[in-house]
């Protein structure tokens, strides 16, 4: 089993803004069971203080998430957008990132968390994967982050 599958992505995305975005792939990982209904708003709350997004080559990337409390399972939902939206940039509080591709994490382990974070912002830093992410329907996707991710389970 791996941390998504293609329940979980939206390889067209369509949002006028950061806020949007989350609350799309936030209320996908609700309906699916993976999340409490407190997430969306804990996520949005926690962008605004702590933002996600990540200045990666070529194709920028965010990362939102929300505290343990907030998971019932973990998962993934990942949202490839049509036209990139401005989320803030993670560690400045004045730069934002034209962001194209979207991964929400639930995690229930705060350990995982910083596990899976520092996975994915490695896999994220290499163009190649972005750029077939980006050309991806969302079985490929899945597969793609699952393979890069296999060596994490959450215990």
């Amino acid at each position: 089993m791996g941390w998504t599958d293609e329940s979980l992505i939206i390889p067209h995305l369509q949002a006028g803004s950061d806020a949007e975005a989350i609350t799309t792939l936030g209320n996908l990982l609700y309906q699916k069971g993976y999340v409490r209904d407190t997430f969306v708003a804990a996520v949005l709350e926690r962008e605004r203080t702590f933002a996600t997004g990540l200045p990666t080559p070529e194709i920028q990337v965010a990362i939102p998430h929300a505290d343990v409390e907030h998971v019932i399972r973990p998962a993934i939902a990942i949202g490839v957008l049509d036209e990139p939206v401005k989320f803030g940039e993670m560690g400045d509080p004045d730069g934002t990132v034209n962001v194209r591709i979207v991964c929400m994490l639930a995690v229930t382990q705060s350990e995982a968390l910083v596990s899976l974070l520092k996975n994915l912002v490695s896999l994220l830093q290499n163009p190649d994967i972005l750029r077939r992410v980006v050309e991806a329907d969302a079985t490929e996707i899945a597969a793609i982050f699952n393979e890069q991710l296999s060596n994490l389970e959450e215990v």
